[in-house]
């Protein structure tokens, strides 16, 4: 069947999809009460709108659509072909759209929101376990995503509104972010247990200087500290390996593949041993990281003064 055009139509078929959305969306649901009920005055009083208001509105929405939707026969209304195409696509439309105001509005609950938080690698095994449990104890119902990842990664996730939080290193200095250093995390030389150096305890990084390191690759925190803490000591780091996890390099360095500096273990590893650096002073800063500006829901608000509250404390 053929869908007879009114006139004039206010955008043309071939205008801007964005445009169009734009100038529909307030219509919408003035458009499905009257079709729900076929009697404009009977769908002003259940929508509690002054019935001249709903009857320019789908005047309008028609002109706007180039389509009638309904054909009028008196005070009464029914839809036409095109109008119960448009209302099938209506209601769902509508449905997702309360649909996903009930699960915003279900994250930003106080007591049952979500926390949308990110962190390194290397805090995944012990350190964020033990802070989510600690806070849980008294908000048990709050709800986590949880996001693992290097820290540039996650400041971008930040920034594109996809984390409420990080937990990150080092402790980024950013005009559109804030951040707040929580504690910091000794780095140790490790070296294979076979290694020339493994019967030492301690080591000024300068005697490393020839050996071959596996590192993190560019981009992640760790890697920018060791190349700054090598740098520091008077050498550039011979790169041997490159990859993305801490344990995959003790690994590595187990495996007599090279020397790293790391953080310590969740559980020591055998085959390897790690060495206290006396010189430089090698240490990474942990910090949390929020965009600024932007305004946290309570659960999120919640969990920000908990990280804060944990300052010099944050790591087991």
């Amino acid at each position: 069947m053929v869908h007879q055009p009114s006139s004039p139509a206010r955008l043309s078929r071939t205008g801007d999809t964005q445009d169009i959305v734009a100038l529909l969306a307030p219509r919408l649901a003035h458009f499905a009460g009257v079709a729900r009920t076929e009697h404009v005055t009977r769908a002003a009083q259940e929508m509690n709108v002054p019935q001249s208001t709903l009857s320019r509105a789908l005047v309008r929405l028609e002109q706007d659509l180039g389509v009638d939707l309904f054909a009028r026969h008196g005070r009464t209304l029914s839809l036409t072909p095109a109008g119960r195409t448009f209302l099938a696509s209506v209601e769902r439309a509508l449905a997702e759209i309360e649909r996903a105001a009930d699960e915003v509005r279900a994250d930003a609950d106080r007591t049952t929101g979500k926390v949308a938080f990110g962190f390194l690698h290397t805090m995944g095994a012990e350190t964020v376990p033990g802070l989510l449990h600690a806070f849980r104890a008294d908000h048990p119902r709050v709800r986590f995503s949880l996001v693992q990842n290097y820290g540039e990664a996650m400041l971008e996730r930040l920034r594109a509104g996809e984390l409420d939080l990080c937990l990150t290193s080092p402790v980024p200095d950013a005009p559109d972010l804030v951040a707040r250093r929580l504690d910091e995390q000794k780095l140790r030389l490790v070296v294979p247990a076979d290694h020339r150096l493994a019967g030492r305890r301690r080591i000024r990084l300068a005697e490393a200087a020839d050996e071959n390191f596996v590192t993190l690759e560019p981009g992640y925190g760790l890697r920018r500290i060791t190349d700054d803490l090598c740098k520091e000591a008077g050498f550039r780091p011979r790169v041997a390996f490159e990859g993305e996890e801490a344990e995959t390099l003790r690994g590595l360095v187990a495996a007599g593949l090279g020397v790293a500096l790391l953080p310590p273990p969740t559980v020591p590893r055998p085959g390897v041993v790690e060495l206290t650096v006396t010189a430089p002073r090698a240490v990474r800063e942990i910090g949390v990281a929020w965009l600024a500006g932007r305004t946290d829901t309570p659960p999120v608000a919640a969990f920000k003064r908990f990280l804060l509250s944990r300052r010099g404390n944050l790591l087991p």
